[in-house]
């Protein structure tokens, strides 16, 4: 089960950092975004999912090298 929740969060940091860095229109667009896209521009809400998914994935990594020191 921990594997499958450190992937969900490796894919989501993935899709985040590929979104800010293509610039994807239906990615900045979508509902969950227009919030942040207002409030601070499009190229600030880029760096913010950037760093979003960067944290994402660092954090896929560790929770994994726990789990492999407690098996």
């Amino acid at each position: 089960m921990h594997y499958f929740i450190q992937g969900i969060f490796a894919v989501v940091g993935l899709l985040a950092i590929l979104a800010s860095a293509f610039n994807w229109d239906w990615f900045f667009k979508s509902q969950n975004t227009r919030y942040i896209v207002s409030n601070v521009g499009r190229k600030r809400a880029r760096l913010f999912y950037a760093l979003l998914g960067l944290l994402m994935i660092v954090t896929a990594i560790y929770f994994f090298m726990e789990v492999q020191k407690a098996i």
